[in-house]
């Protein structure tokens, strides 16, 4: 890696969200790192996006994996400019209603959506703070705005990742660190293909929304992008919405 080039780290970088921003930052010039369950597609994610690209397998919700793999970051590609916290998980069918939900679904979905991004930014902070330089986005939900029906455990842990976002941001913000989320609506992406690929269901989904239709991966990380570019720079502790307007009706 040049000097010059920074180096950005993308969770659940391996397909879907991650995937298209891994694409899109490689492309803006920077460096990456990919993080992913996946350890197979996570290099061929990274080496896609360039030579120098970096693929590993970690499991975010796991405080060694993710020690062991940011060290190794940091050895082999320098210092961390941004972190994109994107790695999530639904719960699948268990994790429904609070009375349905079984706790170990309850505490898998903590585990990826909110333990994953702070120990992942916990793992980044110590150098951006000697560097007084950094990024950390997270990708939350429109379901950190809103409550998703049926949907407890993902839409309490994506308020918290919205707030864990803003707490960053306070805390932070002096040293030159900011922090901000990207709350995307129905993202065509391997996580809502159980849903999206049956008719029914998706025109369910689209008549709800106002644009009539779900985003493309490629959208959001058009997002993720421009955050992580120079040009937001005052904005930190913010929520970006992208969601067709479906949250403003």
């Amino acid at each position: 890696m040049t000097a010059t080039r920074k180096l950005a780290v993308v969770t659940g970088g391996a397909s879907g969200i991650g995937r298209a921003t891994v694409e899109r930052l490689a492309a803006d010039g920077f460096a990456l790192a990919v993080l992913d369950l996946d350890g197979d597609e996570a290099v061929r994610a990274a080496k896609a996006a360039g030579d120098d690209g970096l693929g590993l397998a970690a499991d975010v919700s796991d405080e060694g994996s993710v020690e062991r793999a940011f060290a190794r970051i940091l050895a082999e590609l320098g210092p961390v400019d941004v972190l994109v916290n994107n790695a999530g998980i639904t719960g699948g069918p268990a994790a429904t209603t609070c009375h349905e939900t079984p706790v170990e679904a309850w505490d898998q979905v903590f585990g990826v959506n909110v333990r994953g991004p702070f120990l992942c930014t916990r793992a980044v902070l110590p150098v951006m703070l000697e560097r007084r330089s950094g990024h950390v986005i997270t990708v939350a939900s429109a379901a950190g705005m809103i409550a998703f029906p049926g949907r407890c455990a993902y839409t309490a842990s994506k308020g918290a990742a919205v707030m864990f976002t803003k707490s960053l941001a306070v805390d932070y913000a002096a040293s030159g660190i900011r922090a901000n989320a990207v709350c995307p609506g129905m993202a065509e992406t391997p996580m809502t293909s159980w849903r999206l690929d049956v008719p029914e269901l998706r025109a369910r989904v689209q008549a709800g929304i106002p644009m009539g239709r779900v985003a493309q991966p490629e959208e959001i990380a058009d997002a993720i992008a421009l955050l992580a570019s120079d040009h937001l720079a005052y904005m930190t502790g913010h929520a970006l919405v992208l969601d067709g307007g479906w949250t403003a009706l």
